[in-house]
């Protein structure tokens, strides 16, 4: 029994951070239901919430109040509860840059093994919504990516030739042609699609219901 998990999602989208750690929790569940079966495969994959934003981002602050307008106060008082429940402390009053993000997700691209690649979507996690590290940085996004042990002939070519940042604004427009409209998006199998980050049960009876149609 093989399980593939897909996971369309964005590195300044709380609810994907959420969902990551449920997923997370849902692949444990379905390792101990099926001990016999690998290592569930997770592949990470792009979408922008914000595809339009400059290069070097927006004031984070002036996005948020003029996206959110008179709700931007209180906008993130719901997620910042539900990521307590699920061990996430937010920091969302310390984050100074709102982000475009072609270049975060060139380098979960430019992981080619997917113990690699999650750890470098768990970093780009922390460093924006636990450290509020800039993500607009070059030199930031070099560091954390050193720092999960991307090759730097990797990370030079992610953050800047033009044909890395070219893929990923290709596989943006893709989701979204296949029906992506949110995130986080898991696609388990190739066959079974979830949308948002749903309980655990829920993610793991997907898991279930993707390999006995197998």
């Amino acid at each position: 029994m093989s399980l593939t998990v897909d996971v369309i999602s964005d590195v300044v989208c709380p609810w994907c951070y959420i969902g990551k750690v449920k997923l997370q929790t849902a692949i444990d569940l379905f390792k101990k239901a099926n001990p016999s079966a690998g290592d569930p495969i997770v592949r990470w994959h792009p979408f922008q919430l914000n595809p339009e934003l400059d290069i070097d981002g927006v004031d984070r602050a002036d996005y948020v109040s003029q996206k959110f307008g008179d709700r931007a106060a209180t906008v993130y008082d719901r997620v910042t509860n539900v990521g307590l429940e699920v061990g996430i402390n937010f920091a969302f009053d310390k984050i100074q840059r709102q982000p475009n993000t072609r270049k975060a997700h060139s380098l979960i691209a430019a992981c080619e093994e997917a113990p690699l690649q999650e750890r470098m979507v768990q970093a780009l996690f922390d460093a924006y919504f636990i450290q509020a590290r800039d993500l607009t940085d070059d030199a930031v996004l070099e560091q954390i990516a050193a720092e999960i042990g991307l090759p730097e002939q990797l990370i030079n070519d992610a953050l800047h030739s033009p044909g890395s940042i070219s893929r990923i604004q290709r596989a943006d427009i893709q989701a979204r042609e296949m029906g992506v409209q949110g995130v986080p998006f898991f696609v388990f199998n190739g066959r079974l699609a979830v949308s948002g980050a749903q309980a655990s049960d829920t993610l793991l009876q997907a898991m279930q219901e993707a390999c006995d149609s197998q």
